[in-house]
């Protein structure tokens, strides 16, 4: 199956909008198809206001999300692979979601042992079908 992060994403981002509130993401920085303001990275991460009077031209598809936007009076296209997304709140209250890494997330070079799982172990053992008479009476 494709990833639900963009799904979530554009959920969350409509959600926070819709509630009269500003959306930040956290970005991973040190992803090598970020295009962001440098100068604002702190521990390999940066936070971005991405409400509607804060940037323009914003698009998010599945793969990226973009926009226009002012860092320092300088004008700067932003652009942003989705699986960089860290994080998505709302500044006024903190409510939001943190994603988790994904397989298609790891970069080259990340020395990463995928192990698969075998589902149909995780699945609840089926209980044979036993079917017990009402407790309910009819009273006249």
């Amino acid at each position: 199956m494709t990833s639900n992060r963009p799904y979530l994403l554009r959920a969350f981002y409509d959600w926070i909008i819709d509630n009269q509130c500003t959306p930040h993401l956290v970005v991973n920085a040190e992803h090598p198809a970020a295009v962001i303001p440098t100068q604002f990275v702190q521990d390999g991460q940066i936070v971005l206001n991405v409400s509607p009077t804060a940037v323009a031209q914003f698009n998010m598809d599945n793969n990226e999300l973009s926009f226009n936007a002012r860092f320092s009076g300088q004008p700067m296209r932003v652009s942003v692979p989705i699986t960089a997304v860290l994080a998505i709140y709302a500044r006024e209250n903190g409510e939001g979601t943190v994603f988790t890494a994904e397989e298609d997330e790891l970069f080259e070079g990340d020395d990463v042992e995928i192990q698969e799982i075998d589902t149909e172990a995780l699945a609840p053992e089926k209980k044979p079908d036993t079917k017990k008479g009402s407790h309910l009476r009819v009273i006249k």
